[in-house]
């Protein structure tokens, strides 16, 4: 079992540089100094967040025959969180130090370097002096109309407008429980100490599932979908052996949680939640069932019997999923060539379907117009299918290095074999190399397509 505290901040280090050298993350408005706790997500960035969340919403819903999905507004109506208790109720505890101005969350002091020490963590110092600790309210609050005395909040979460729109969704699609309702999107929570880079911030995106079932299921259903997930992040390329489970005991638990399971990854910065998979029972259908007072009970046609359904809540962090997926696919390679000189290779060894460029496609040399032509045709047949990217620039190994450094997987070469120059056998054929064995094959232009699409979906 790996320490909960062990941590490697130099590679860290690397990873976020690299993010930023690359075009991966950037922080929101550096410009003008930077918004602390919020990021912008660069070209390469968008990609791999974007077949991440492709990836989920395939497997979730489009697979699935017992999910649905929706889209829910972001600005979210004050009573439907009075109704959930986030409204008085979703705060943090916080300490302020007298001497840094520094605040800190008061439940998290422990893994919080001080800002006048960083050596040891907030309240080790002698110069340090807490205040007593007291609640942060971590919604963010908006006014909106033409007078401006509407309260609307940023959503704290995305699973409250599932809640209140199950009824609708049921009365629409004639689904019969159990069934799900999945979305991906934005959440927001002023967050008092923002930090290990996009891990906490203040602006996230969520991927969250409610499935909605009778209360004898519960349970039972709840261990079914910690097994669907685990088995999801081992298909993006997180292995089973870097998550940990934490079975959340009774007291730290929510109130309303019956069971409570964390999925937990080793980032380089400790071991951390990525994702909580949830028993609900019927508390949230309760509450917007008192606070609307309108009827959210479930009349089952072959039973007979009404009741008020309970809900299984798997909920991801997209940002951190794909912070675990950069820090577990970020390597450095020693390579010692045929003089004996070594050399560090870095390259991110995403599995093919998560990464940000499927195919980098090069001419051996730029200056034949043939195999410039052949490339970008190859470019054209692939692009409605993959995103590729074209590099004519250097060498071909400094090429291969750029791509193995943003962790395309494939890279295809049109040389002279290409144009039939050194005879017919290789004629119409290209070089294609893999990034994590740098070994290379053969194969014909006609067959690419199909090649590379079993091995990118």
């Amino acid at each position: 079992m790996a320490n909960k505290d062990t941590t490697d901040p130099a590679r860290m280090e690397k990873i976020v540089s690299l993010c930023k050298r690359r075009g991966f993350i950037f922080q929101a408005g550096e410009l003008y100094g930077g918004l602390n706790g919020c990021w912008d997500y660069g070209p390469l960035g968008a990609e791999l967040k974007r077949n991440l969340k492709d990836y989920w919403w395939r497997k979730t819903v489009q697979e699935r025959d017992d999910v649905l999905g929706m889209d829910g507004a972001i600005l979210t109506m004050e009573q439907v969180l009075v109704s959930s208790g986030h409204v008085g109720g979703f705060s943090d505890p916080m300490v302020d130090c007298k001497t840094c101005k520094a605040r800190f969350r008061a439940d998290n002091l422990e893994t919080s370097p001080c800002k006048e020490k960083p050596s040891v963590c907030a309240g080790q110092s002698p110069k340090c002096e807490l205040t007593e600790p007291r609640d942060f309210n971590l919604m963010l609050q908006t006014n909106f109309g033409a007078t401006g005395d509407q309260i609307a909040y940023l959503r704290p979460e995305t699973a409250q407008s599932i809640f209140c729109q199950y009824k609708n969704v049921l009365d629409s699609n004639r689904v019969k429980i159990p069934f799900g309702i999945a979305q991906i999107g934005k959440a927001f929570r002023n967050e008092i100490n923002p930090r290990n880079f996009t891990f906490r911030s203040r602006e996230f995106e969520q991927m969250e599932i409610e499935y909605f079932c009778h209360p004898d299921d519960g349970m039972r259903l709840t261990d079914e979908w910690l097994e669907e997930r685990l088995k999801f992040y081992g298909e993006i390329g997180i292995p089973r052996e870097k998550l940990h489970i934490l079975d959340v005991p009774d007291g730290e638990r929510a109130f309303y949680s019956k069971k409570t399971y964390d999925i937990e990854y080793e980032f380089p910065f400790g071991i951390q939640e990525l994702e909580g998979v949830a028993y609900r029972t019927n508390y949230d259908l309760g509450v917007h069932e008192k606070g609307a007072g309108k009827s959210l009970v479930y009349f089952d046609e072959e039973t007979k019997e009404k009741y008020l359904p309970h809900v299984v809540e798997p909920s991801a962090g997209c940002d951190r999923t794909v912070l675990a997926l950069l820090c577990e696919a970020f390597d450095e390679e020693t390579l010692t060539d045929e003089k004996g000189k070594e050399d560090v290779r870095t390259v991110l060894r995403f599995v093919p379907r998560m990464a940000p460029i499927k195919v980098g496609i090069f001419p051996l040399l730029k200056k034949n117009e043939e195999q410039v032509r052949i490339c970008r045709s190859i470019q054209k047949s692939l692009q409605p299918w993959m995103t590729v990217f074209y590099d004519d620039g250097g060498a071909v190994g400094r090429r291969y290095r750029r791509q193995d450094e943003v962790g395309t997987p494939f890279c295809v070469t049109v040389d002279f074999d290409t144009l039939g120059e050194n005879g017919d056998a290789l004629k119409d054929t290209v070089t294609v190399r893999h990034r994590d064995s740098m070994e290379q094959e053969r194969i014909a232009i006609d067959a690419l397509p199909p090649w590379l699409l079993e091995r990118v979906r």
